[in-house]
């Protein structure tokens, strides 16, 4: 067969591959446990209050590979795959490369000169290769939790000015926002008061819950769906975007 005839044409649908991202408390995990029957690989310790099927904490990067490959490889009825929290997963990445060079910092790793971030990537590929196998083998959408923090961002063409971002170091961020097909940016809507410069939730129960779908000044974020800028922080919102027709 020549590879000419081995070309394809049309959309084809696969299960979202998602990060969002935010602030402690918004809700991000919330919205990871209303995805299809969800099992949680966590990183950190903050799913007591949400009912959600887990994994025991994982304290090791190891421990994280054993787990996805559980979920890739044994029989099961879950048909999403949930990591909480990126940044708390990249803490054990550094402390796996730690463990091969023989040192206690990231920043010594090789001799330095930022080399053990270099490093870290190989074990960052290792979880993707792992997501897209579970992806592929079970059907499953796969959501990454982060942490939001803000970054200084020196804009080639206009004046520097600050940006929310996944916590993350630069070159994991950008390996993991390229291979997932959407970047949510979740946050509440504010109020800036034109007298006092004072910034207020706006709605009740500490503000209206929102995701933003689509990059800013203000924050780092993209999708492939065609969804509309901005969204209610719900799986059913979200799913309901994706559905063909949906208004953009």
């Amino acid at each position: 067969m020549s590879l000419i005839s081995s070309i394809t044409k049309g959309r084809e649908a696969q299960p979202p591959r998602i990060m969002i991202y935010g602030s402690e408390g918004v809700g991000k995990s919330t919205f990871a446990a209303l995805a299809p029957n969800p099992v949680f690989v966590q990183t950190e310790d903050g799913l007591s209050e949400i009912d959600c099927s887990k994994f025991p904490l994982a304290k090791s990067f190891d421990d994280v590979v054993l787990q996805l490959q559980a979920v890739r490889d044994e029989q099961h009825d879950y048909g999403t795959v949930v990591i909480d929290s990126l940044d708390w997963l990249e803490r054990l990445v550094w402390d796996r490369v730690c463990a091969d060079y023989g040192v206690k910092s990231i920043e010594k790793a090789d001799g330095g000169y930022g080399k053990g971030y270099v490093h870290a990537l190989t074990y960052w590929r290792q979880i993707v290769s792992l997501l897209n196998e579970i992806r592929a083998r079970k059907g499953m959408a796969v959501i990454l939790i982060a942490h939001a923090a803000v970054e200084r961002f020196a804009d080639p063409e206009h004046a520097a000015y600050d940006r929310y971002t996944p916590r993350l170091h630069k070159k994991a961020c950008s390996l993991v926002c390229e291979w997932v097909d959407a970047v949510l940016f979740a946050s509440r809507r504010m109020r800036v008061d034109s007298t006092t410069g004072k910034a207020a939730p706006v709605g009740a129960d500490g503000g209206e819950r929102i995701l933003r779908t689509n990059g800013s000044p203000a924050c780092i974020a993209k999708n492939r769906f065609g969804l509309p800028t901005e969204l209610p922080l719900s799986w059913s919102a979200f799913v309901e975007a994706l559905k063909p027709g949906a208004a953009k």
